[in-house]
């Protein structure tokens, strides 16, 4: 009968080490980027609760693209690790079953698995994404406050360079201000004591009154063409304008991680940007066809780490729990580093990026089938 009492078993043991091994990695990986992105973002800002587990919600999609391979692979090599040092494998092996049919469970859990990688790859990430990068521009909206970090310069604002001494709600000190020319290079430059944060209903743009301020033309010339000595102009009170509509625009802009796999497939397909209409040049769509191949390549993770785990664990016979996860380390990162060299070279056609990205999975199914094949013969 199948399944039989070892199959769940089997089954059993490697699928709980690998919800186990999920939960635990996703909490390292998504606590690490909840912390460090809301403080690159958003400074000290206290959030509404709702924003802050929305944005927890958001994480977890990338890190199970990363969690769920690895923790299958590291279940693979404990369980089977110890089934070979305690010989329950050759117990196995006397009764006449194959190792194709001990390791039936394993495989069928691989598929579940990758069907499960391959939803998040192709729809819940590259969705969480655009809504991620949304998020951040809505709670400026609401709270444009939240761009000014103590001690740091904000960019984010198009043409300004803005520092802040310190911040208290909406109120900031110690201001320094670059206006930037449409070269990019500094046109003007502010330095004020303090400055207050105004907003309208119903418009993006905010305001900031500055108080105690002091102005330099830094591109001011004379007559002749040569330049002159900044004159610093005082002011009591200077209102200033930031464009967060322009914000707006970066944030509606999206690449093709971001995009849908059925726009990638059509811009791939028509040469056409799907959002703009405009026809793709070979760098874009290099990086649409890598970005499709990434997504499909990397949902076989789980297919191709049981193939090369089952007798990696079978032959390291470890029972030690670091030994079996110093092992997943290294087979993953060898693995990934082949995804991180395909995301390097995206931009450039003649290096066919879109293949790389296949190779992991050609290279480990080519080891791991050998393996197999040569524990299958013993």
């Amino acid at each position: 009968m199948f399944p039989r009492i070892f199959d769940r078993y089997l089954g059993r043991q490697v699928g709980s080490a690998t919800l186990i091994g999920v939960a635990l990695l996703s909490g390292v990986m998504v606590l690490g980027n909840v912390y460090k992105k809301l403080d690159e973002l958003l400074g000290n800002t206290e959030l509404p609760l709702s924003v802050i587990l929305e944005f927890v919600t958001l994480v977890i999609p990338f890190s199970l693209i990363f969690t769920i391979p690895w923790a299958f692979l590291t279940a693979i090599l404990l369980v089977f690790g110890r089934l070979s040092a305690d010989n329950e494998l050759v117990s196995l092996r006397m009764t006449g079953m194959s190792m194709k049919r001990i390791c039936a469970p394993i495989f069928v859990l691989a598929l579940l698995l990758s069907g499960l990688c391959l939803w998040v790859n192709v729809s819940l990430a590259p969705a969480s994404k655009d809504r991620m990068k949304r998020l951040f521009y809505e709670v400026a909206v609401q709270n444009p406050e939240t761009l000014f970090q103590e001690g740091q310069v904000l960019e984010r604002v198009p043409g300004y360079r803005i520092y802040t001494g310190k911040r208290d709600d909406k109120t900031l000190t110690d201001l320094h201000i670059i206006k930037l020319d449409s070269g990019a290079r500094a046109g003007s430059y502010i330095r004020a004591k303090s400055g207050l944060i105004e907003t309208m209903p119903g418009k993006l743009d905010f305001n900031m009154l500055l108080k105690d301020a002091s102005i330099e033309h830094l591109q001011a010339a004379n007559a002749d063409g040569t330049p002159t000595a900044p004159k610093p102009l005082g002011l009591a009170e200077f209102p200033i304008e930031f464009p967060l509509s322009e914000m707006q625009k970066d944030a509606v802009r999206v690449n093709a991680s971001m995009k849908s796999t059925s726009a990638l497939v059509e811009e791939v397909r028509t040469w056409k940007d799907t959002f703009t209409g405009e026809p793709l040049t070979p760098v874009t769509r290099s990086l649409s066809l890598t970005e499709l191949s990434k997504r499909y390549s990397f949902s076989l993770a789980c297919f191709t780490f049981a193939l090369v785990g089952i007798p990696l664990g079978v032959t390291a016979q470890r029972r030690e729990t670091s030994s079996g996860f110093a092992l997943s380390l290294i087979t993953a990162t060898v693995y990934i580093v082949f995804i991180i060299l395909a995301d390097t070279l995206n931009d450039k056609p003649a290096a066919m990026p879109h293949l790389i990205m296949w190779l992991p999975n050609v290279i480990f199914l080519g080891i791991g089938g050998w393996l197999f094949y040569k524990l299958s013969r013993k």
